[in-house]
């Protein structure tokens, strides 16, 4: 009997708080080389969350929103700097897209989504036939629910409640594209 062919776009969407930036540093830091790509961090100062910065799979960092920036790419009470986005995050994607086995995106959602390049880099990235693992916002979104609707992709609810599993099963898929990877869950700390 033939198994189902493996989706090659795995979307992990979810809550904040949820874990699914632990999950894609995770995975990225096993497939060290193999991945490529960028992930989010929130930025704090005195105790509270005033911004996010863009760090790449190979040690690039770059700004992508902050309580100080004044600006028209506003979303809450953060500014957007697209062009540090475009220049780290965008650049990290494309790169991923040429030189390597696994595109890691985090995070498709607001914020990124206000640079026209970022869609076009991830619409790239979809055309270019190699896996993807990515987190997209929960919240319905048009340009967001077309990715979620690609035939080669599966979308997977993370909560804190089902964190064990999930992980399990993006090892099992990881395995299911050749992508095997030793991942070292000690460390629990939600993203």
């Amino acid at each position: 009997m033939n198994r189902p062919k493996p989706p090659r776009i795995l979307l992990l969407t979810g809550r904040p708080g949820s874990g699914k930036t632990t999950l894609i540093a995770e995975v990225a830091a096993a497939l060290g080389r193999r991945a490529g790509g960028f992930y989010t961090r929130e930025l704090r100062a005195g105790g509270r969350r005033v911004g996010f910065e863009v760090v790449t799979l190979d040690g690039r960092r770059g700004r992508l929103a902050h309580v100080d920036i004044q600006g028209p790419h506003r979303v809450g009470k953060y500014g957007v700097d697209l062009e540090s986005f475009e220049a780290t995050g965008v650049e990290a994607l494309q790169r991923a897209v040429r030189d390597s086995d696994l595109v890691v995106v985090d995070e498709i959602g607001k914020m990124e989504l206000l640079s026209d390049r970022f869609r076009r880099a991830v619409e790239e990235a979809v055309a270019c036939g190699k896996p993807i693992l990515a987190t997209v916002m929960l919240a319905p979104h048009p340009w967001v629910g077309q990715l979620k609707s690609h035939p080669d992709a599966r979308v997977v609810l993370l909560s804190p409640e089902n964190r064990p599993e999930i992980r399990t099963a993006v090892l099992g898929w990881l395995e299911e594209i050749d992508l095997k990877a030793e991942i070292d869950f000690t460390h629990q700390s939600p993203g």
